[in-house]
This record gives structure tokens, C-alpha cells and sequence, in this order.
């Protein structure tokens, strides 16, 4: 059997300018990764990270620390099929009807690095509506086409899958989520509920065979256990 590991980013820069940006502590949390899967001498025959500069800086970073223990070390290749979900688009698409549950949300969304729990709470509500939305919008990626783009992604993985290879997926929370409602058959409510767990460098695995995929290990942080340093475990 074959291996997908769903490794999520780094911490990305919430409440900046730009998001899309691995913080500090994302960049170690990367080449912490990295460092931990040389010890294990655990190595890739394909890496491949969706279209964002936080995925491609989290594989790039993990995979040169493997490369400087002198392992063999694949290409970056790019697939937009593991992009995470715009959830900007998403909390601007569902704030109206949020607003009239919710009057002050709009303070708390504009301030969300300063309000992370009541920012939360908030985006858990936004997700619910996301869910449940089954109305076309043009240029909208509802929830079912954001399943879609990521089955599809994962279909290209096995089409080109070798017997026994590892393949490592640079991606996000919300990539690894769908992957879990997909694999799993869990609700998309009880997988987001997981999905608010994924630590950032997080390594969730897939076992496959032919084109079937199985789940082997979900959210596994060691790297950043070991290390015994509470400000590197983040999930956003």
C-alpha cells in the first residue's frame, strides 16, 4: 500500500495585511516538520502543495531541512485542487444574514487578531450557513464544489500513483477536512468540528490501494510536542 500525508501550514499571518504569509513561528513549525522526518527517515517519492504562498513556503521549508541531511528530496509540484477555501469570500457572502443574528459581528471581524475567540465563534456560525447552501452563486465556490475540486485533486494523485509510494499534500484545514468527509463518509458539520483541531504542520494519513483511500492517522504533531513548547502548537 501507498501513503498520502495531508500536512496542513504553517501558521499563516492571521489579522495581517497578508494572510497568506507563514508567521515566525510558521516557518519554524515547517522546518520542524522537517527536521522530525529526516529522524524518522520517512522521505517522499512526490511532494505536491496547492497554488498559496503558505503551502508552497511550508513544503519548501520541510523539505530543504531534508535535503540538508542529504535524502532525496522530490520537486514542489502545484495543484490549485488543494488551495484552501476563500473564507473571505464566504464570510462576505453569509454577512448579512450573520449581521442580523449577530449586530455587532462586523466589530469583531474587523478586529479578529484582537477578538480570536468571539471571531470564532462567529466564523463556526458563517461555516454552518457555507454547509448548508446549496443555491448556485456565479463565481461562488459553494461547499459542494469545494468537495468536488478536492476529490477531483485526489483522483489526479492515484491516477499517477506508483505501488507503495509516499506522497506528501502541502494544503489546509479546510483541503484536509473535505478529505476527511470524502474518505470517511462523516457529516461536513461533524468533520468542520474536527477540521477546528488541525494543528498548523499537522500530518494526517492516507492509506491507498488501486484507487481506494482509507485513513490511517489524523492530525499527528509529534515534531511539535517533542519540543515541549506550547507557542509552537497553533491553529490558525
Amino acid at each position: 500500500m501507498g501513503s498520502i500525508y495531508l500536512i496542513r501550514h504553517g501558521q499563516a499571518s492571521f489579522g495581517a495585511a497578508n494572510y497568506d504569509v507563514l508567521s515566525a513561528v510558521g516557518v519554524q513549525q515547517a522546518e520542524h516538520l522537517g527536521t522530525y522526518l529526516s529522524d524518522l527517515e520517512l522521505t517522499f517519492d512526490r511532494a505536491v502543495s496547492g497554488q498559496l504562498q503558505r503551502q508552497k513556503h511550508t513544503g519548501n521549508a520541510a523539505l530543504a531541512k531534508q535535503a540538508q541531511r542529504g535524502l532525496r528530496i522530490p520537486e514542489l509540484e502545484c495543484d490549485a485542487a488543494f488551495d484552501e477555501f476563500d473564507a473571505d469570500q464566504v464570510i462576505r457572502t453569509y454577512l448579512p444574514e450573520l449581521l442580523k443574528r449577530e449586530p455587532g459581528a462586523l466589530e469583531v471581524l474587523q478586529n479578529a487578531a484582537q477578538q480570536r475567540g468571539a471571531f470564532q465563534r462567529l466564523f463556526v456560525q458563517v461555516i454552518e450557513m457555507w454547509l448548508a447552501d446549496n443555491e448556485p452563486r456565479a463565481g461562488f465556490e459553494r461547499w459542494q464544489d469545494f468537495l468536488n475540486r478536492v476529490e477531483q485533486g485526489l483522483a489526479r494523485l492515484l491516477e499517477r500513483a506508483e505501488k507503495g509510494e509516499n506522497i506528501a499534500v502541502f494544503t489546509s484545514g479546510g483541503t484536509i477536512t473535505a478529505a476527511l468527509h470524502l474518505i470517511t463518509g462523516i457529516s461536513a458539520n461533524h468533520a468542520f468540528e474536527l477540521n477546528w483541531q488541525i494543528v498548523n504542520t499537522s500530518v494526517s494519513r492516507l492509506r491507498f490501494r488501486g484507487g481506494r483511500m482509507t485513513l490511517a492517522s489524523f492530525n499527528s504533531h509529534s515534531h511539535l510536542e517533542l519540543l515541549k513548547n506550547p507557542d509552537l502548537i497553533t491553529y490558525r
